[in-house]
């Protein structure tokens, strides 16, 4: 029995379908966990939710960006932007099944020593607390009039945590933290603009992870979301999203032993 973890898919099933058997991924034994943006941008996001959904505890997800707004699009909240291509799931006769699944899906995942979030954890939270905060956002999602909680969802502000927010507010930092931020202060406020490589991260911020007195870096995190970052591996820290769907690779690692796999792919 293995645990692999793979990057940001964004629609890419077919690459998808040659990294599961270049690792010879076994549904019946091993385990896969997805770091988010399952949909949108490449070609078959339909195909990938499909088959994650129908592989049942075999593969664990957390949402990212493009899944919350795959969900806000189905919802009237949200627009359809020029470059989505979630079109065929909006008109799937199986669309209600799909979205309600994807409703039901994580925003934080935590066992033994690895945790995983699309994007990053402001520096003040712990694993507990980052675990109880996603929990907030995972309730008011599945409830049947989550379009009323999530209709504030978009925007950038506020851009720091504070124990006091309550309503949209809380739920928008929560989500933002989790599924959009790349680089923060060391005082945990968040920068959404920057997508650049680290070289470039504007004066006074830092990448999340590299913050000093980080709550969580007594556990190994894994996420995707920066692209721009690349296949980033650190004792604490394991980074997958390479740029698939933009003619990158497709990255995997084996957790067990850290073993790292990689498909080209067409982008």
């Amino acid at each position: 029995m293995a645990t692999y973890a793979i990057g940001d898919l964004q629609g890419c099933f077919n690459a998808f379908q040659k990294l599961i058997d270049f690792i010879q991924f076994d549904p019946t034994q091993d385990k896969l966990w997805l770091v988010g943006d399952i949909v949108n941008r490449g070609p078959d996001s339909l195909s990938l939710l499909r088959t994650i959904k129908q592989a049942g505890d075999a593969m664990v997800m957390v949402l990212g960006n493009h899944d919350l707004h795959l969900l806000m699009v189905a919802a009237g909240i949200a627009k359809v932007h020029r470059s989505d291509t979630l079109q065929p799931i909006l008109d799937a006769p199986d669309r209600d099944e799909l979205l309600h699944w994807l409703r039901q899906q994580k925003l934080f995942h935590s066992a033994g020593p690895y945790a995983m979030v699309h994007a990053g954890l402001l520096p003040s939270w712990s694993i507990t607390q980052a675990g109880q905060l996603a929990h907030e956002v995972e309730n008011a999602l599945r409830q049947d009039n989550y379009p009323e909680s999530f209709a504030h969802m978009y925007g950038n502000d506020p851009h720091y945590w504070r124990d006091g927010w309550t309503g949209y507010q809380r739920l928008r930092v929560i989500i933002n933290a989790m599924t959009r931020m790349r680089i923060c202060t060391p005082e945990g406020v968040m920068n959404f603009a920057f997508k650049g490589d680290p070289q470039s991260i504007p004066t006074g911020y830092l990448p999340w992870f590299s913050l000093p007195q980080r709550a969580s870096q007594e556990t190994t995190l894994i996420c995707g979301h920066w692209s721009a970052l690349g296949l980033y591996v650190t004792d604490n820290l394991i980074a997958l999203d390479s740029g698939c769907v933009w003619g990158g690779q497709l990255s995997a690692i084996r957790l067990e032993d850290r073993q790292i796999f990689q498909i080209p792919c067409k982008g």
